[in-house]
């Protein structure tokens, strides 16, 4: 969905509070982001965090 929206690392971390730096741990599954950036993700994306986490279609 980053890409979809042609977002670097660093606008996604800017716009939800974290580095951008983690946005590419947590895309190259080297980390996990905790609930609260789950939630921040959910939001920014308007999706389920449930469809982020590949719960739902």
């Amino acid at each position: 969905m980053r890409l979809e929206e042609s977002l670097t690392y660093d606008k996604l971390g800017k716009a939800i509070g974290v580095s951008g730096v983690a946005i590419g741990r947590w895309e190259r599954c080297e980390k996990i982001p905790n609930i609260e950036y789950l939630v921040a993700l959910a939001v920014f994306f308007k999706v389920s965090a449930d469809y982020l986490v590949c719960l739902e279609d």
